[in-house]
């Protein structure tokens, strides 16, 4: 029988990776990326194929990899995925995972940050979107305002944060708080990741489109 998303969740050798490895980001200032952002990019990835009508099976492949996407952080911050994808091979492979779907999981997992990536797959692309569009207040992990970097300002400022899959476009809308964070600060840090969306909407038969305060921007 092909494992499932909650066989994925239940296991502790993943878990203590996932925790694990936020621990060490957390220590390098980074902002969460614990459960929540793991169970958030799960959930969208899925959900964004199952909207365009592809099997089950591909979307909860997808989930998989939304799950453990970022597990190679506890190695190390830098090629963390590809660490995580050679780490997924050996956890997946080792619970009985078909070979097939370890290769799409680790595939998706090696090509999802923004200086590697490549949407070489419909998984790899819906995993891309639902990292990149991941932006949001509680991930902002310091509690003081005055010693915020530029990713801490650009989470904290977002009030709203929607994907939305209709009408062959893949829109990512938020609502800003423009007096926490400037627009261009969002640009500064984001432009390369929108730039990937767009590519892996396009995977996906898509267009990609960002929204903020009413506003298309691209």
């Amino acid at each position: 029988m092909p494992l499932n998303l909650e066989q994925i969740k239940k296991s502790e050798e993943i878990n203590s990776y996932i925790r694990k490895a936020d621990e060490s980001l957390s220590a390098l200032g980074y902002t969460e990326h614990s459960y929540a952002h793991a169970g958030r990019v799960s959930a969208l990835a899925s959900e964004i194929l199952r909207k365009l009508g592809y099997e089950e099976r591909t979307a909860e492949l997808a989930a998989i990899a939304g799950w453990m996407h970022d597990i190679g952080n506890i190695v190390n911050r830098h090629d963390h995925a590809q660490s995580g994808a050679i780490m997924a091979f050996r956890i997946l492979d080792k619970m009985g995972a078909a070979p097939d779907e370890v290769a799409t999981v680790i595939t998706a997992i090696g090509n999802h940050d923004e200086g590697t990536a490549y949407p070489v797959n419909a998984v790899a692309a819906a995993l891309i979107l639902a990292d990149k569009t991941d932006v949001r207040t509680n991930r902002v992990r310091n509690q003081d305002p005055a010693t915020f970097d530029i990713h801490d300002r650009v989470n904290y400022a977002v009030k709203e944060s929607q994907v939305l899959v209709e009408g062959g476009t893949i829109l990512l809308r938020l609502r800003i708080d423009t007096t926490s964070c400037a627009l261009m600060d969002y640009f500064e840090i984001f432009l390369d990741r929108m730039r990937l969306c767009r590519e892996a909407a396009k995977v996906l038969g898509q267009t990609f489109a960002l929204e903020i305060n009413g506003q298309k921007m691209i």
